[in-house]
């Protein structure tokens, strides 16, 4: 907090307004379609049309999660420095205005990573542009973080503690509309003969270059690069613009409540790990958690370039995919708080998400030894589904399971660990794929291995999760959180 604005006249800012809440959403919103351009569309192009190493490509996409831990200094920045007169709008712009121009600065190494692959195989500069790409998305990490984490914090300055979770609710329900979004208008864009099935389905992995025309793939790629992004670029000034100026209560929190409740931006590994082994019950929830993020996104990487190769689908149909899944999960979500809890528990809703996610992990992998589309699209409706059960169902256990006098630090200790744990998940489906296209020539055994690890992940979780007692951790764990954060404040 700067010296000026403990200076400045202390105004009573109005109530955030509903039709307000949802726009703030048009920026998670943004998000949600660039996920889907990064984890959807250009890793599919790798795998499938140029034949990069899986393992290389989710690599180097993963970098961008890596980076997460830059969120404690843009967080501490946007805190302490303005820009165009603004403690978070100008560094979300700012932070906006890179990751959309880095996104298609992405797609241009891509191109020349297929073609260096095409004319040289793995050669030296081959692996010189995979280098290149990891830095890029490293990059593009930056700029996220630096957009993300500021409108985190305007989420908590714009809102008071009896409509913050209804904010919360809105904002991330509009990530997974910005994905179902995204993924319809993507595949419409997308939606070219040129670049899928027969082509895909013919390819011999014995020829030493590969099929697909670059040139012919760029010229329907790269417009999707732009106009995306730009629609993103929009959606991010429009869903922020005047917030922070009229509801915003930064000047109005001191600087003491900031020290006693951490915000996830601000929250560091060393204090992080502290507080997540603070008691027996800390311990088996992060544990639980840690292996069910793993579980749950290693599909992340592999799942467009699954419907492509073995079931041959146009890059605009795998596309799509991701509006199956993000339509289960939000239907998942948004029932289960009113359905499944009040009669089942929060504990006995998480296991049955998990298992059910793991039994439609089976699902799909049976619709890849039947060609079936119309089974992997069910399949993933109802992984989406049993995903959101899942997501609802840990959330409100982790809320349980969190003091209140430290649930900003508990919470921001989770999300920093979520997105490093994002980002080894996708790394590792990418060398599981590897693996088993060096193991077995069927692609679909080679993709099954990730489905079932991930199957074996969900269902390892639920074991962890037998382990989690509300009650110890009501008796024992707050007095032990309480004592760390005692310490974290003498020094």
């Amino acid at each position: 907090m700067t010296i000026a604005d403990l200076s400045s006249p202390i105004t009573n800012p109005p109530k955030l307004k509903l039709l307000t809440m949802f726009r703030l959403g048009l920026f998670q919103m943004g998000l949600g379609i660039m996920s889907l351009l990064t984890l959807g569309v250009l890793n599919r192009i790798m795998i499938d049309e140029l034949i990069v190493l899986p393992g290389i490509a989710a690599g180097a996409i993963a970098m961008y999660q890596f980076v997460s831990p830059s969120r404690v200094w843009f967080g501490q920045m946007s805190d302490s420095k303005k820009l165009f007169g603004y403690h978070r709008s100008g560094f979300i712009w700012i932070g906006a205005v890179l990751f959309t121009l880095i996104s298609f600065l992405a797609l241009q190494v891509v191109w020349q990573l297929g073609l260096s692959l095409q004319a040289t195989g793995w050669s030296v500069v081959t692996y010189g542009w995979a280098l290149v790409l990891a830095m890029v998305f490293a990059g593009y990490g930056l700029a996220l973080s630096a957009s993300s984490t500021p409108f985190a914090a305007l989420l908590v300055d714009v809102s008071d503690e009896d409509n913050r979770s209804q904010l919360v609710s809105i904002v991330w329900s509009m990530l997974m509309v910005g994905i179902v979004l995204g993924a319809i208008v993507g595949s419409k864009l997308l939606n070219s003969p040129d670049i899928c099935g027969d082509a895909i389905l013919s390819y011999d992995p014995t020829q030493t270059k590969k099929i697909t025309d670059i040139a012919l793939l760029q010229k329907t790629v790269n417009p999707v690069f732009i106009l995306m992004p730009s629609l993103v670029l929009l959606l991010g000034f429009v869903s922020t613009w005047g917030v922070e100026k009229k509801y915003s209560r930064f000047s109005r929190r001191i600087n003491a409540e900031t020290i006693s409740h951490p915000r996830e931006d601000q929250i560091t590994f060393g204090h992080a790990l502290k507080v997540l082994t603070a008691s027996r019950q800390t311990g088996f929830f992060f544990s639980f958690l840690l292996v069910l993020t793993l579980s749950l996104f290693m599909q992340d990487a592999v799942m467009e370039p699954y419907g492509g190769e073995v079931f041959g689908m146009c890059i605009s149909e795998t596309t799509k995919l991701n509006a199956f899944f993000g339509t289960g999960t939000l239907f998942g979500i948004g029932t289960t708080g009113f359905l499944v809890i009040p009669r089942l528990g929060k504990k006995r809703t998480t296991k049955l998400g998990a298992l059910l996610a793991a039994a439609c992990l089976i699902l799909i992998i049976l619709a890849g030894f039947t060609a079936s589309q119309s089974l992997l699209k069910s399949g993933l409706l109802f992984f989406g589904l049993a995903s959101g059960i899942l997501t609802a169902g840990a959330t409100n256990l982790m809320l349980d399971l969190t003091a209140a006098e430290t649930a900003g630090t508990f919470i921001g200790a989770w999300g920093l660990a979520q997105a490093m744990s994002r980002g080894l998940a996708t790394v590792l489906g990418g060398v599981i794929l590897n693996l088993g296209k060096i193991l077995f020539t069927n692609p679909v055994f080679a993709y099954g291995m990730v489905f079932v690890l991930q199957a074996f992940g969900l269902i390892f979780a639920v074991i962890i999760l037998e382990r989690v007692n509300i009650k110890e951790f009501q008796d024992n764990a707050k007095s032990a959180i309480a004592k760390i954060m005692e310490n974290e404040l003498d020094g």
